[in-house]
C-alpha cells in the first residue's frame, strides 16, 4: 500500500546541489530587481503632491475586493475581452498562490519547524485545481493574441489624434510590442509548466506514486500520453526535463524581477487605483487649496501622488478612446493618449535620482510627453472616460487642473475668453442685465413668487439658457405652467440668481467659479424654502455635488423627478396620451453624473409615447459637445460636432417622429445640428417638458398669486 506522504513532487529532483544554489541565486537576483523597481515607483509617487483619499481604507479595500472577484468594470460593454482577462486574472492568482504554497512548505515551514502539508489528497487536489488554473489562462491568453491579431480592433491601434506622423512621438509601436511579450511570456510559461509536467511523468512512469495519480493533473497527463505515443523515453524525457526547467524557471523569474518596469505592474497599480477611486470624480472637482500660489497643473510634480498612480494604472485598453465624443468627431484628444503622454513624461522625470528644473518639468506643450492646448480644450468634461474606465483613472480632473493652469496663463480662445469676462461682469453668459434674468414669466397669466421675499416650498434655480435663451424660455415658461397647474409652491431668486458656475468651472476657471458659487449659495441661505428644482443638469450638478464643499448643502431635485412624483400623485393631470414614436438622449450631467435615468422614461411612457432607445444611451450616453465650455467655444469649420453625429445616430430609428432632450444646453445643440445633418423635416426636437405640456389642457385657475397690499 502505497504511503500517502510519497504521493508528493520532490523539488530540485535529481538535480546537483550547484545547480539549486545556481537557482536561488537568480531568484535572489529577481527579487532584488523587484524590491529596487518597486521602490524607485514609490519614490516616484512621493514626488506628487498629497492627496486625501486615505479614508475609509477598509471599506475601499472591500470594494477593491469586490470588485476584482466580480470583473464587473471588464465585462461592461465588451463581455468577451472581460471573461478572457477573468480566465488570465484567476488562472494566474491560483498558479501565483499554488507558486506561495510550495515556497511557504519547502523554504519556511518544513526547514524551521517541520511542518509538512505538501502530499497526499491535498497534492493532488492542489495539482488538479492548478492544471485547470493553467488552462483558463493559457484559453484566456489565446482569445486576447486572436484579438489583437486578427479582430484588429481599431481602440487596440493606439493611433494618436493628438500628433502627426512626423513628430517624434507619434509612433507607438514600443507599446504593441510591450502588449504581445507580455502575452507571450505568461503564455509560454504556461505551455512550459505544462510540457515540463508531462515531462516528469513519462520519465517517472515506473514510479506507482506518480503515474497511478496522473489523471489529477489531466493537462499534463494528456500530453505525457501524447509524449509516449511519438516515442519519447523516460531517458529523453529526463533530459527534456532539465533543459524545460531551467528555462520555465529563469522565464517565470525574469517575468517577477521586470514587474515594477512593465506593463505587468498593472497587477499592482490597477488594485491601488479601483482602492483609491473617487465615486464623484468629474462630479465633484476639486478646490484649490489655500496654500496654493498658482491654480491647476502646469509642472509633473503638480500632479498627487493618486494621479500618478492612475497615470499607471492605464492598461491602454481604448474603452476611453472608443468612448470619447471629441475623439468620435475627429479632435485632437484620446483620453488615453493625455494619460500615456503624462505617464512617459513622469517615467522620464521623475524616476531620475535627482529631479530636473522646473522648466523641465512643463507638461503643457509640443515637446514629447507634454500635452497640447488644442488636446485640452477639445474636452467636453462629460465623463464617458472616467465612466467607463475598468480601472478607475480620473481623466477629467485631471484635465481641468490643466485647464486651471491655461487659464491662469491666458491660454484660451478669445470667444471663451470674452464669455468669462461677460459672466464676471453680468452674471450670465448671454451679457444679459440681471434684471431681465426672470423676464420671461412676464406673459404668464398668473405672477410666480418672489422666493427671498416670502417662504416657497420649491425655490426653482433657472439656470442661463432657460432663463436668456429664446428657443429654451418658450420651455421655461412650459414648466411655470405645469407647476402653477399642479398648485405647487414655488418661487424664483429673480436677479438673486446668478450662473450656476457648473461649466465656468469645467473650462478651469476656479476664481470665478468660487465667486458665482459663493454668491449663489448666499442667495439661497438668505431664502426658506424646501428644496431646489432646476430645468438645467449642469446646474442641478454643481449644487448637489460641489456647493457642499462652499458652505451650501442642499436637497435639490432635476424637473423630471418633480413631475414624475405630480403625475403619480394625481396632482398633475394628463388630459390626453400622445402616440409619437420617440427616442431620448441622457444629458450627460444628468444621466452619467447623477444616475438620473428612469424619471424621464417613466414619463415618456406615462405620456403614451412609444420610446425606441439608440445604441448609446444611459451610461453610454453620446454627449450633445455643450460640456466643459465648448458651447462659448466654436468649433473648426468642416468638422463634424458631436451633436451631429448623434443625429445621425437617431435617425437610423425607422419611423422616429421626436428626438427627446431634458437640458436646456442640449436643446440648443440639437436643433441646431438637426438643420446641419440633413434631418430637418424627418424628426423634431422637442423638450420633454414640451410633450407634457402638449398633455395638458389648463385650467383658468390662479395660484402663487402675489398678495397685493
Amino acid at each position: 500500500m502505497t504511503n500517502s506522504t510519497e504521493i508528493t513532487r520532490v523539488l530540485f529532483e535529481n538535480f546537483q546541489p550547484e545547480a539549486i544554489y545556481l537557482f536561488y541565486v537568480f531568484g535572489y537576483a529577481a527579487i532584488a530587481c523587484f524590491i529596487y523597481g518597486t521602490y524607485t515607483q514609490i519614490r516616484k509617487y512621493r514626488r506628487g503632491k498629497p492627496d486625501g483619499s486615505w479614508g475609509e481604507l477598509l471599506h475601499r479595500f472591500i470594494d477593491m475586493v469586490k470588485t476584482m472577484l466580480t470583473h464587473r468594470t471588464l465585462v461592461r460593454r465588451d463581455k468577451k475581452a472581460g471573461r478572457a482577462h477573468a480566465l488570465i486574472f484567476f488562472g494566474f492568482v491560483l498558479l501565483f498562490i499554488g507558486t506561495s504554497v510550495i515556497t511557504l512548505e519547502y523554504d519556511i515551514l518544513e526547514p524551521l519547524f517541520g511542518i509538512r502539508f505538501w502530499y497526499g489528497q491535498f497534492y493532488l487536489w492542489f495539482s488538479l485545481i492548478l492544471d485547470l488554473a493553467g488552462l483558463a489562462l493559457i484559453a484566456g491568453l489565446i482569445y486576447m493574441m486572436y484579438r489583437r491579431k486578427w479582430l484588429k480592433l481599431p481602440k487596440l491601434d493606439y493611433a494618436r489624434p493628438d500628433r502627426k506622423p512626423e513628430d517624434p512621438d507619434y509612433d507607438r509601436s514600443n507599446y504593441r510590442r510591450e502588449d504581445w511579450a507580455f502575452l507571450w511570456t505568461l503564455i509560454l510559461i504556461g505551455i512550459t509548466g505544462f510540457i515540463l509536467e508531462a515531462a516528469r511523468l513519462v520519465w517517472l512512469s515506473d514510479n506507482p506514486t506518480v503515474w497511478d495519480t496522473r489523471m489529477w493533473s489531466p493537462v499534463g497527463a494528456a500530453i505525457a500520453h501524447l509524449m509516449q505515443g511519438i516515442g519519447m523515453t523516460p531517458e529523453s524525457a529526463s533530459s527534456l526535463r532539465v533543459g524545460l526547467w531551467w528555462f520555465h524557471g529563469l522565464l517565470a523569474l525574469s517575468f517577477v524581477a521586470l514587474i515594477p518596469y512593465t506593463k505587468v505592474k498593472h497587477i499592482f497599480t490597477a488594485s491601488a487605483s479601483l482602492m483609491f477611486r473617487d465615486p464623484l470624480a468629474g462630479r465633484r472637482l476639486p478646490k484649490v487649496p489655500d496654500d496654493q500660489e498658482s491654480a491647476g497643473y502646469k509642472t509633473i510634480t503638480d500632479l498627487t501622488w493618486k494621479n500618478l498612480l492612475h497615470l499607471d494604472a492605464c492598461t491602454k485598453c481604448g474603452r476611453c478612446h472608443e468612448a470619447c465624443p471629441a475623439n468620435a468627431v475627429g479632435a485632437p484628444l484620446s483620453p488615453r493618449d493625455v494619460i500615456l503622454s503624462l505617464r512617459e513624461f513622469a517615467n522620464q522625470t521623475l524616476n531620475a535620482k535627482e529631479l530636473p528644473k522646473a522648466a523641465e518639468l512643463d507638461i503643457h506643450g509640443k515637446a514629447p510627453g507634454q500635452v497640447f492646448m488644442e488636446t485640452l480644450w477639445s474636452c467636453r468634461t462629460c465623463l464617458a472616460c472616467v465612466e467607463i474606465c475598468p480601472v478607475a483613472v480620473e481623466h477629467v480632473p485631471i484635465i481641468v487642473q490643466m485647464r486651471r493652469n491655461l487659464v491662469e496663463q491666458g491660454e484660451m480662445e478669445p470667444l471663451l475668453e470674452k464669455t468669462l469676462q461677460t459672466i464676471h461682469k453680468s452674471g450670465n453668459s448671454f451679457g444679459e442685465s440681471k434684471r431681465k434674468r426672470a423676464a420671461w414669466a412676464k406673459d404668464l397669466p398668473f405672477e410666480i413668487k418672489d422666493a427671498r421675499k416670502e417662504p416657497v416650498d420649491l425655490l426653482w434655480f433657472v439656470g442661463d439658457y432657460a432663463s436668456f435663451d429664446p428657443r429654451n424660455q418658450k420651455v421655461t415658461r412650459a414648466f411655470a405652467k405645469l407647476m402653477n397647474a399642479a398648485g405647487v409652491d414655488f418661487g424664483l431668486l429673480f436677479e438673486g440668481e446668478m450662473n450656476a458656475g457648473n461649466d465656468v468651472r469645467r473650462v478651469g476657471e476656479e476664481g470665478l467659479y468660487e465667486f458665482l458659487a459663493t454668491s449663489n449659495i448666499q442667495s439661497l441661505s438668505d431664502c426658506e424654502f424646501n428644496s431646489i428644482v432646476t430645468t438645467d443638469p449642469h446646474s442641478y450638478n454643481t449644487i448637489r455635488n460641489e456647493y457642499p464643499d462652499f458652505g451650501g448643502s442642499f436637497e435639490i431635485q432635476h424637473y423630471s423627478s418633480v413631475v414624475k412624483s405630480l403625475i403619480e400623485s394625481g396632482k398633475l393631470k394628463l388630459k390626453k396620451k400622445l402616440d409619437y414614436r420617440v427616442t431620448f438622449h441622457d444629458p450627460c450631467h444628468l444621466g452619467r453624473f447623477n444616475k438620473g435615468y428612469d424619471a424621464p422614461r417613466d414619463i415618456i411612457k406615462m405620456l403614451g409615447c412609444e420610446l425606441v432607445e439608440m445604441g448609446r444611451n444611459r451610461d453610454n450616453s453620446f454627449c450633445c459637445g455643450a460640456g466643459g465650455g465648448r458651447i462659448w467655444i466654436p468649433d473648426p469649420v468642416g468638422s463634424e460636432k458631436p451633436s451631429q453625429n448623434r443625429m445621425k445616430e437617431a435617425g437610423v430609428i425607422e419611423g422616429l417622429q421626436v428626438f427627446v432632450v431634458s437640458c436646456p444646453k442640449d436643446l440648443t445643440m440639437f436643433e441646431d445640428a438637426l438643420k446641419t445633418s440633413g434631418y430637418e423635416g424627418k424628426f423634431v426636437v422637442r423638450e420633454l417638458i414640451e410633450l407634457i405640456d402638449e398633455c395638458m389642457e389648463y385650467e383658468e385657475v390662479v395660484v402663487n398669486e402675489t398678495e397685493v397690499a
